[in-house]
């Protein structure tokens, strides 16, 4: 575990190690901070950015502790640096002084159009693209001055066309993540001051990105979607979903030093192909078998230096080519029968070798397809019961009777077993975090889905019998 605390100390140029004595460290007050340390403590899953340098030691000062009770990766430890100075700079006053006011405001009623809802004044998300309670207009004008009732929200969801959203958010910077679904060809958000996007709609075809973005998530866009974005996307951390054999970066991003593929059981390199500033390249797959092709590919990127890969079971010792500019591969859930070949192969080589998750292949055979299956690696007797408990339960759900009523009545009594079981391993082993909890959500409701349960009481269900 590292310990890692950033300075109060902005410049151009690289520092030397005079320019930082007596420097002091960053404290955070943007937002709702209340003067915390910007202090992490850093798990080895995290590779340091091929990006920091090596300048030499000066004393940690009184005051900062061995390590943190905030657990994170290299990258929010400068995401605190950006968004204490964006606040400290860039928002109005009147925008900082409104998102602390609105902390005792308590409830207020807000109405973009389609009539009044009632909500808190320090609401930080709000969903307007109908699926959530909050209603606008099906068509016309949206009264984007409701915002201003809720000062504190700092992220949207919406979808379909424009309507003003781009002018709204550009009038309202304290807004720093959007995300637009159903997207229309032409999407300029250039005048707003998003920090994160995530965008989906085949449709789109052209999207202008303002230059202090840093995190965009493009899903299901249409290959000649051509993206204008500061220096070619240099700082840009690009996640791609939904990646698959064909997918490629978008025209205009080759600039990209951070690519994220997320996506199926077979996942091709090629998305990687010519982007030669690339430093960091994370592939996860959410579906089995966790394959990667076409990584010859990647011998072509001089700067790559770092990999993770999450679930490659379908990994072997010799899938990626030698890389010179190798530092680290960090693979979190693969076959454990490649593991001694892989740490041969990097044995003497400089690349620091990260391995979580390894499992036996005879385990996997049988439990491949199972979505629970990484809760092993939190405990091994408990992730086995979650597993068997699912197993089950598709057993179950797969011999559901024609007849509707029996159907319906066996459906409800095969999920509420799967829960009550997930109930009595977490009351046991208490392996459901925040994480496992939506994976076992995730599971519920494609067996719900699978067993012609409508998604809305399926829902309803999980949050009535679960206590975890």
């Amino acid at each position: 575990m590292t310990s890692a605390y950033a300075l109060r100390w902005h410049s151009a140029d690289r520092p030397s190690l005079d320019d930082l004595r007596g420097v002091e460290p960053l404290t955070l007050d943007h937002h709702a901070h209340d003067s915390r340390l910007a202090h992490l403590s850093i798990g080895s899953w995290h590779a340091v950015p091929p990006g920091f340098a090596w300048i030499g030691s000066l004393p940690v000062p009184e005051g900062v502790p061995a390590l943190s009770n905030t657990y994170s990766g290299w990258q929010s430890l400068a995401d605190d640096v950006v968004r204490q100075r964006r606040w400290d700079r860039e928002l109005p006053a009147a925008a900082k002084a409104a998102y602390r006011a609105a902390a005792t405001r308590g409830q207020v009623d807000v109405d973009f159009g389609a009539g009044a809802a009632t909500l808190g004044a320090a609401t930080p998300r709000l969903d307007l693209s109908g699926a959530g309670p909050m209603r606008v207009p099906t068509s016309g004008p949206v009264r984007w001055s409701a915002l201003d009732q809720l000062p504190r929200c700092t992220a949207l969801t919406w979808a379909g066309p424009d309507r003003g959203l781009a002018r709204a958010l550009a009038d309202r910077p304290v807004v720093s993540s959007l995300t637009w679904r159903d997207a229309p060809p032409v999407v300029d958000l250039t005048d707003t001051g998003l920090r994160h996007l995530s965008l989906a709609g085949p449709d789109v075809r052209e999207l202008r990105l303002p230059r202090g973005l840093h995190g965009l998530e493009l899903a299901a866009v249409d290959p000649s979607l051509a993206v204008y974005a500061a220096d070619g996307g240099r700082w840009l951390h690009l996640i791609l979903t939904g990646a698959g054999a064909e997918t490629t970066v978008p025209a205009g991003l080759h600039g990209v030093r951070e690519l994220a593929l997320d996506g199926g059981g077979t996942i091709s390199a090629t998305a990687a192909r010519g982007l030669a500033e690339l430093e960091s390249l994370r592939i996860h797959w959410r579906k089995p078998p966790g394959q990667l092709i076409d990584a010859a590919v990647l011998a072509g990127l001089p700067q790559l230096a770092v990999i993770e890969f999450v679930d490659g079971y379908g990994l072997g010792a010799d899938t990626l080519p030698d890389l010179a500019s190798l530092t680290q591969l960090s693979i979190s859930g693969l076959r454990r029968s490649i593991v001694l070949a892989l740490r041969a192969r990097h044995r003497g080589t400089g690349v620091r070798l990260v391995i979580e998750g390894a499992k036996p292949d005879t385990w996997l055979a049988a439990n491949l397809d199972n979505p629970l299956r990484d809760w092993v690696d939190d405990d091994a007797r408990g992730g086995a019961a979650a597993c068997k408990a699912y197993a089950g339960a598709v057993r179950t759900i797969d011999k559901l009777p024609q007849d509707r009523r029996r159907r319906a009545d066996e459906a409800e009594a095969a999920l509420r077993k799967l829960v009550e079981s997930l109930n009595s391993i977490d009351q046991k082993y208490e392996i459901i975090d925040t994480l496992r909890r939506e994976e076992a959500f995730d599971a519920f409701m494609k067996l719900a889905a699978r067993a012609d349960v409508p998604a809305h009481l399926a829902d309803q269900w999980f949050d009535d019998w679960r206590d975890f």
